[in-house]
C-alpha cells in the first residue's frame, strides 16, 4: 500500500504553489513549486514523517543546516524552509540538467564520458569539501550535470558540516547512506572522513564503466561489512577496453582502508584531468581481486586495529594540499632554480601533498606544431629533477595570450592551495593588463608565495604566503 501524497497540485504553503511531484521517496517527497516573486520554478522537498521514521525528520533537519552555508555551482541554492511547528520543509533551486541515473539504462558508458563524469564529481566534492562538508551518499541519482556542464550534488540529507552538530550520529546507532556506495567506515558509524566520498564516487565509476556495482546490493549487515575487507573484482575483468589508468583511478577511490585512497578529491581530480601521467601501480594490471590470503589478513587486522577517531576536515586538508609551481623558463636558469629548491622544501614539509607543475606558453596559431609538446618535456625533466615520488607530481603546459588569468584559471578549477611563482615573469611581465606575478598574488583565491632572485652571497628571497584577494 502506497502513501497518499502529502501535497495536491494547487496546493499552496508559504507562498509556493505545488505544481507536480518531482520524486516520491522513502523518506520525503519533493515537489515543482514556483512562487509569484520567483522567477524559475524551486524545488520543495518535505518529509515523510511516520510514528517510526524520526530518521526524515533529522536528515531534513540538517539541509536546512547545511544548504544556506554552501555557495557556488555544486550545490542547489537555498531558498527558504518551513518550520517543524507548522510544516517542515526546505525549498531550494530546481536543477536544469541531467541527472547520472537517466544513464543507468545505457550501461556501460565510453571510457572518455566516464572519465569526464569522475572528473566533474572530483571538483564538485573539492568545492563542498572545502566549505567543510562531506555528501556521505554519492551515488548516481544525487549526481546532475547542469547544462553548462557543471556537475552539482543534491540531497544533503544525510550530509555532515564539520563546525555543525552531526544529528544523524548523535541520535541513531546505525550506518546511514545507500548500501550499495557506503564507504568502509560508514560501516562502522565513522561520518567524518572525506575520503568516504571518494570511496563512493569509485563505486559510481566503475559502476557506469561496467554496468555492474563493485560490491553488488547488499541486504544485511554482513554483507555489507565484506568490503572492509573484501576489494572488488577489477573493472578490466569486466571491461576488456577498459585502459590501465582509469582502472588505477577506480581502484584507487576503492581501497578499503581509506588511508591508501587518494588523499583528496582534489588530488583525484588532478590525476583525471592529466590521465597519461597516472602513475601506474599493480592495481593498473589487476585481473582479479585479491587472495583469500590478503583478505583473510585485512580481516585480522580490522578486528586489531585501534579505535577509530573521527577525522579533523579542517587538518586533513591542511595535511593534502595541491601545490602549484608556476615555472617561467624564459627566467633562465636561476629562477627555476630558485623555484625548484623551493617546491621541493613545501613538498618535503608535506608529503602527502602533490605538486602540480605548471608552465604557460602563447596560444599557437594555426600552423604552428611542436611548441606544446617541446615545452612539456621542458616541464617534465624539470619536475623529475625534484626526486619526488613519480605519483606526486604532473606537469601541465597551458596555452594562453594572457598568462596570469590563465594560471589563475587553472588554480581555481583544481582547487590549488598554494602557488608558488617567481615574482618577475620576464616572458610576459609587460602584458598589457600589468606584470603576471602581482595579478596572481592580488587575484588568486588561495596562498601564494612570491620568489626573488637571489642575491649574490645570499640565500633566496621569499615573500611570505599571502592569502589571494578574490577574482
Amino acid at each position: 500500500m502506497t502513501d497518499a501524497p502529502l501535497f495536491q497540485p494547487g496546493d499552496v504553503l508559504d507562498g509556493f504553489h505545488f505544481v507536480e511531484r518531482l520524486h516520491d521517496g522513502g523518506m520525503s517527497e519533493i515537489w515543482k513549486v514556483t512562487r509569484e516573486d520567483m522567477s524559475p520554478p524551486a524545488a520543495l522537498k518535505a518529509p515523510k514523517i511516520r510514528g517510526d521514521e524520526a530518521s526524515a525528520v533529522v536528515s531534513l533537519e540538517m539541509e536546512q543546516m547545511i544548504l544556506p552555508l554552501l555557495h557556488g555551482p555544486h550545490a542547489p541554492r537555498f531558498i527558504a524552509s518551513g518550520d517543524f511547528a507548522r510544516k517542515p520543509y526546505i525549498a531550494m533551486e530546481l536543477i536544469a540538467g541531467e541527472s547520472l541515473l537517466r544513464k543507468v539504462d545505457a550501461l556501460p558508458l565510453p571510457v572518455d564520458e566516464v572519465a569526464a563524469i569522475g572528473r566533474g564529481v572530483a571538483q564538485a566534492l573539492a568545492s563542498l569539501h572545502g566549505q567543510n562538508v562531506l555528501h556521505l551518499d554519492v551515488k548516481p541519482s544525487n549526481i546532475i550535470r547542469r547544462a553548462d556542464g557543471v556537475y552539482a550534488l543534491i540531497d544533503f540529507g544525510l550530509s555532515r558540516h564539520a563546525h555543525l552538530p552531526d544529528l544523524l550520529a548523535e541520535e541513531f546507532c546505525v550506518p546511514f547512506g545507500t548500501a550499495p556506495y557506503l564507504a568502509p567506515e560508514q560501516v562502522l558509524r565513522d561520518r567524518s572522513d572525506p575520503r568516504s566520498d571518494i570511496f563512493a564516487l569509485g563505486v559510481t565509476l566503475y559502476y557506469l564503466l561496467t554496468g555492474e556495482r563493485p560490491f553488488g546490493y547488499p541486504h544485511s549487515h554482513a554483507q555489507l561489512a565484506r568490503r572492509l575487507w573484501r576489494d572488488p573484482e577489477p573493472p578490466r575483468a569486466l571491461r576488456p577496453d577498459c585502459p590501465p589508468w582509469l582502472q588505477e583511478a577506480i581502484l584507487h577511490c576503492l581501497e578499503p582502508e581509506a588511508e591508501n585512497r587518494y588523499a583528496s578529491a582534489a588530488q583525484l581530480l588532478l590525476d583525471l584531468a592529466a590521465p597519461e601521467q597516472i602513475a601506474l601501480t599493480a592495481r593498473a594490471e589487476k585481473l582479479n581481486a585479491d587472495s583469500w590470503l590478503t583478505a583473510r589478513r585485512r580481516w585480522w587486522a580490522l578486528k586489531l586495529a585501534p579505535t577509530r577517531y573521527p577525522q579533523d576536515l579542517a587538518a586533513r586538508r591542511a595535511n593534502t594540499p595541491i601545490v602549484m609551481a608556476a615555472v617561467d623558463f624564459s627566467g633562465g636558469v636561476a629562477a627555476t632554480d630558485v623555484l625548484r629548491a623551493h617546491a621541493r622544501k613545501v613538498m618535503t614539509a608535506t608529503p602527502d601533498a602533490r605538486l602540480a607543475c605548471v608552465t604557460v606558453i602563447p596560444r599557437q596559431r594555426m600552423g604552428e606544431t611542436g611548441g606544446h609538446v617541446r615545452r612539456l618535456i621542458e616541464l617534465r625533466r624539470w619536475a623529475e629533477s625534484l626526486n619526488l615520488p613519480e605519483a606526486q607530481t604532473t606537469a601541465h603546459v597551458l596555452e594562453a595570450d594572457d598568462p596570469a588569468k590563465s594560471l589563475l584559471d587553472f588554480a581555481r578549477e583544481t582547487h590549488v592551495d598554494h602557488i608558488l611563482l617567481f615574482a618577475s615573469a620576464p616572458a610576459f611581465d609587460e602584458s598589457a593588463l600589468g606584470p603576471v606575478a602581482h595579478r596572481v598574488a592580488t587575484q588568486a583565491t588561495c596562498a601564494v608565495t612570491l620568489l626573488r632572485r637571489p642575491r649574490r652571497g645570499a640565500e633566496a628571497e621569499t615573500t611570505e604566503p599571502r592569502e589571494g584577494l578574490g577574482l
